[in-house]
C-alpha cells in the first residue's frame, strides 16, 4: 500500500459515479461518496432505493455497469491496465473480498454447525489458520459479542439477536478492514434489536470502518459520521446525521423522515 494510503489520506471507500442495472431496470444511477478510515456511514431510504445493491457492489457480489468503486485505494473487482479495466478472475475477486466483512439481514449461519464452528469456518478453510489459533480467536470474538457461553450452541438453539451476533463474530474472524451491514436488525423482534446495535456501537468505538443500511434512526444519529439518504438510485441528501435528521433540505428527505421520526 502506498504511503498516502498509510497516512489515511486515501478513503477506505470511494464510489465514483457508480451505475448498476438489472436488465432495463436502472437501480444505481451515478452514486458518488467517500468514507474515511474509522468512519461510520449510514444509508437510509425507502425499499427499492438501491441501498442494498450498493453494498453488494462494494464487495463485488454485484458487478457495476459503469463508474468505479475503490476500497482502501484498490479498484474493486477489476484491475486497470493501459487505460482499460479488466474484471478480476473469481479467485482474485474472492481474495479481495476477504478484507470486507458483510452481515446480512438474514443471518445465513450454517445450521448444522455450532456458533464456534460457524466462526472458525472461514479462517480455517479460506485463510488456512490453524484450528487451535482460530478457536482461540473465535472465543475472543464470541466474548466480544457477549456469547462466549453459547459457543457450543447450534443456530436453532439461539434467538435471532444471538444468531446475528454470531454472524458479526463470523465476519470479524476474517480480520476485515471494512464492515458492511445490510439492515442487520430488520429481521429481529423489537426487543432483540438493542443487543445487536450495542455490538455495532462497540465496533464503531473501536475504530472499525462501517457502512450500515438501516432504519434505526437513533443509531444513525448517535453513531454515524455521515448519513446518506437514497431514493430511486441516487443520493438525494448527505451530511452529518443531526443536520440531515433535524433540518433536511430536500422535500423527498422530509417526506421520508416524517414517516419515521
Amino acid at each position: 500500500m502506498t504511503t498516502e494510503a498509510e497516512s489515511g489520506a486515501v478513503p477506505m471507500v470511494k464510489a465514483d459515479r457508480v451505475h448498476k442495472n438489472f436488465g432495463a431496470l436502472k437501480v444505481l444511477k451515478g452514486i458518488s461518496l467517500e468514507v474515511g478510515r474509522g468512519e461510520v456511514l449510514c444509508l437510509v431510504g425507502p425499499s427499492g432505493s438501491g441501498k442494498s445493491t450498493f453494498l453488494r457492489c462494494i464487495n463485488h457480489l454485484e458487478k457495476v455497469n459503469a463508474g468505479r468503486l475503490y476500497v482502501d485505494g484498490d479498484l474493486v473487482g477489476y484491475r486497470q491496465k493501459g487505460g482499460k479495466i479488466y474484471e478480476l478472475k473469481p479467485r482474485e475477486a474472492a481474495k479481495q473480498r476477504r478484507d470486507i466483512g458483510m452481515v446480512f439481514q438474514h443471518f445465513n449461519l450454517f445450521p448444522h454447525r455450532t456458533a464456534m464452528e460457524n466462526v472458525i469456518e472461514a479462517p480455517t478453510q479460506v485463510k488456512g489458520v490453524g484450528k487451535k489459533a482460530a478457536t482461540e480467536r473465535a472465543m475472543e470474538l464470541l466474548d466480544r459479542v457477549g456469547l462466549v457461553d453459547k459457543a457450543g450452541a447450534y443456530p436453532a438453539q439461539l434467538s435471532g439477536g444471538q444468531q446475528q451476533r454470531v454472524a458479526i463474530a463470523r465476519a470479524l474472524a476474517m480480520e476485515p478492514k471494512l464492515m458492511l451491514f445490510d439492515e442487520p436488525t430488520s429481521a429481529l423482534d423489537p426487543e432483540l434489536v438493542g443487543e445487536v446495535l450495542a455490538v455495532m456501537r462497540g465496533l464503531a468505538a473501536a475504530g472499525m470502518t462501517m457502512l450500515v443500511v438501516t432504519h434505526e434512526m437513533g443509531f444513525a444519529r448517535e453513531v454515524a459520521d455521515q448519513l446518506v439518504f437514497m431514493d430511486a438510485g441516487v443520493v438525494v441528501e448527505a451530511g452529518q446525521p443531526k443536520q440531515v435528521l433535524n433540518d433536511p433540505q430536500h422535500e423527498r428527505t422530509k417526506l421520508f423522515l416524517s414517516k419515521l421520526l
